[in-house]
């Protein structure tokens, strides 16, 4: 069997934890972890010991060549695509350093921290189309979202009315923040609950149901914990066709709420902590009804409520990286373009610019004016982006 010869760049919670444990579980057959770079040797030695344990198990899969570096592995000739799992303001970099030498690369979310950046690495895209870029959107892959945009998209329900996600499972104690000198700082993060927790559903709102042109953003910075980013936000949003929507997100809630709900011209889909999806139809469109209706001031369209049967796998992680694979051997759709990964950001970055300078943003918003104002707060950040060296939720150790 063909295979793509894979380097991930971090090896941390992510990189070890998920996407190499995969593929040493054969979970991803078309896929060979040829190489892994981390600046830290003590997750270097980690990753030999895993190995070596893994080879003397049975396994046989060859240790992974180790790297000081993520240049030094991209120039070795050992691999032909990457896996980039650091921190958020490296990933615009290494996905550029990996293209400009030739190589497919997946990147994990969010695709950066400012839509600036983003851009850049988009350009260094269109200019290689011949490779393979993907972002790792795995919550793309839950036939539960797939099955609401299915929907949105066939036109049976009419035009979206509201949207409406209350995310606020996200539920962080201070400690957690304590466990790291990077997290929750705008030098080593780049924001809160919006660019950590946040990057999936964010994406998975636009993905569904269409991106905002008008945003105002109330946000709290460490109002439930000693952080300076921000942990408690209320979001705005209006649509092109008048279409009003919220995003309610914090890591400040125990145990938190995951309901997500689309209202529409003929009916309602209510999505219930990411498993369930019920439908409500109406008999006839909203609007319609309320024209024709002359008999009843109380009155209201008739409705059949459903559950929505859901079929296919929930493959996360590993669905997403199989696609990568796929894509780059026979040219097969990804789950997510890289490009893609520049819409959700969109929405965090305004937010964070609504909130800053209290008022509404249109989007596209003013990329410069809110690149300003997260360097200003990078200058006064606790710690200084050069030393950071600990992992994230989804990141590795590696940073320059």
């Amino acid at each position: 069997m063909q295979k793509i010869k894979l380097g991930i760049i971090g090896y941390g919670n992510i990189g070890k934890g998920t996407h190499a444990k995969n593929i040493w579980l054969g979970k991803c057959p078309e896929i060979e972890l040829a190489a892994i770079a981390d600046i830290d040797p003590a997750r270097l030695e980690l990753c030999r010991a895993d190995w070596a344990e893994k080879a003397g198990a049975g396994s046989g899969h060859p240790c992974p060549v180790c790297f000081n570096t993520a240049e030094e592995m991209m120039d070795s000739g050992l691999v032909n695509a990457i896996l980039v799992a650091v921190p958020h303001y490296d990933h615009p970099r290494f996905v550029k350093e990996s293209m400009e030498r030739g190589l497919h690369v997946m990147c994990e979310k969010p695709a950066g921290v400012y839509t600036l950046q983003v851009r850049e690495m988009m350009e260094v895209a269109d200019r290689h189309p011949e490779l393979v870029f993907g972002m790792m959107f795995n919550q793309r892959t839950n036939p539960v979202f797939r099955k609401m945009r299915e929907i949105l998209q066939s036109g049976e329900l009419g035009a979206i009315k509201r949207t409406s996600w209350i995310i606020t499972n996200w539920y962080r104690p201070q400690y957690y923040y304590d466990s790291g000198a990077w997290r929750a700082t705008w030098s080593g993060e780049g924001g809160g609950v919006l660019l950590n927790q946040c990057p999936h559903n964010l994406d998975l709102w636009q993905w569904i149901c269409g991106m905002p042109k008008r945003i105002h953003a109330h946000m709290h910075f460490g109002k439930w914990h000693d952080i300076e980013v921000e942990d408690d936000v209320t979001a705005y949003v209006e649509y092109e066709n008048g279409a009003t929507g919220t995003f309610i997100t914090t890591t400040g809630d125990a145990p938190g709420t995951n309901r997500f709900e689309v209202v529409c011209d003929g009916g309602t889909l209510l999505c219930e902590n990411a498993k369930t999806l019920r439908l409500t139809k109406l008999d006839e469109l909203e609007s319609a009804y309320s024209k024709r209706n002359r008999e009843h001031a109380f009155g209201q369209p008739k409705a059949t409520v459903i559950d929505v049967e859901i079929e296919g796998e929930n493959a996360q992680h590993v669905g997403v990286l199989n696609a990568f694979a796929a894509a780059i051997l026979r040219g097969e759709p990804l789950i997510a373009d890289g490009r893609e990964g520049i819409n959700g950001l969109m929405i965090s970055n305004a937010m964070h610019l609504s909130a800053w300078e209290n008022r509404t943003v249109e989007l596209p918003f003013d990329e410069q004016c809110f690149y300003a104002h997260l360097m200003e707060r990078k200058k006064t950040s606790r710690r200084k982006e050069s030393t950071v060296s600990v992992i994230s939720d989804t990141e590795g150790s590696y940073n320059a």
